[in-house]
């Protein structure tokens, strides 16, 4: 039950996970919700990486996830991702569901959330804004572990020596993403 008495469980009292693959302008992307809220967002969801997720996903969460890409847990994600590649969008107004990631690495993706469109943030300020001044390379550990990456935007985050920094969604895909929003000058090809 969530706070307003509904019934958040799916089929035989286990929580309900949607998934669809949608394409975007950094290549196709693996979306999948929950009751609660979006739950992960995959790079690159080609049908090979998209299975691998799907069943790390199903464990993780203790549900067979299932392919509904008109579930209305599904739409203003897909509706809002579309419109940020349209450039329409600068802010993600979604419930999240953040129960694939605890502790440090969930506080630093919460921080996170507030670093605004076409801004960006190092990794040892980030350390400092959750109050770990000494964590930076822990806060690029939790950007490796962010299961909602684009909707919380670990691409936002880069080297105090103005290096990119790592991505897991590859570096031309954060390159694309800054470029997006502005960081980064458009490619020419």
């Amino acid at each position: 039950m969530n706070a307003n008495g509904q019934d958040t469980q799916g089929q035989e009292g286990r929580q309900r996970v949607v998934w669809a693959v949608v394409a975007s302008d950094i290549g196709p992307l693996l979306l999948a919700a929950t009751d609660e809220g979006l739950v992960t967002v995959v790079f690159h969801a080609t049908d090979a990486v998209r299975d691998k997720a799907l069943d790390r996903l199903g464990s993780r969460l203790g549900a067979e996830p299932v392919e509904a890409p008109d579930s209305p847990l599904l739409s203003e994600p897909i509706r809002q991702l579309a419109a940020y590649f349209a450039g329409e969008r600068h802010a993600f107004d979604l419930p999240l569901d953040w129960s694939l990631i605890s502790g440090f690495n969930r506080q630093v993706l919460r921080e996170l959330t507030t670093v605004p469109y076409g801004a960006v943030v190092g990794y040892g300020d980030l350390a400092r804004r959750v109050g770990q001044p000494g964590a930076a390379q822990a806060v690029g550990m939790a950007m490796g572990a962010n299961p909602l990456p684009v909707v919380v935007p670990c691409h936002r985050v880069v080297e105090s020596d103005g290096g990119i920094g790592g991505f897991g969604g590859g570096l031309e895909t954060k390159r694309r993403l800054l470029a997006l929003e502005g960081v980064l000058p458009q490619p020419l090809f």
